[in-house]
């Protein structure tokens, strides 16, 4: 059954600006390797855009958003071997799936020159 579907979009400008003031933005937002992983991209802040937007859309999908108590870089956007992108929960992040019965995630990134997009949706 589903629980709940969250969508994001952001500007890709705008989370490269954040990356590059170097404030600790990329470590309190993003996993060692979600940074490893968009740092060997050529357009690395289309990359770093498309998983916040993922995060983001997390966070909606579970009804709870900002409420909900958590740490970004808890929730982190990997690939499996044949290239889809899956959400693997960490911490206390881990912790509230468990707790709230969020069995399965889906996910589904995009991003272009100026834009990145995610939808997430999660099942019991």
């Amino acid at each position: 059954m589903i629980i709940g579907v969250g969508i994001d979009l952001i500007e890709v400008q705008r989370v490269g600006a954040s990356i590059a003031r170097e404030n600790g933005f990329k470590e309190r937002v993003f996993s060692p390797a979600e940074i490893a992983y968009c740092e060997e991209r050529k357009e690395k802040a289309q990359h770093y855009a498309v998983r916040f937007a993922a995060k983001e859309a997390f966070l909606k999908a579970t009804g709870k958003g900002f409420g909900l108590g958590y740490q970004l870089h808890e929730i982190e956007i990997v690939h499996e071997i044949d290239g889809r992108p899956t959400i693997q929960l960490h911490g206390a992040m881990k912790e509230k799936a468990k707790q709230h019965g969020w069995a399965t995630i889906h996910v589904s990134i995009t991003h272009l020159k100026d834009m990145a997009s995610a939808v997430v949706i999660l099942e019991e």
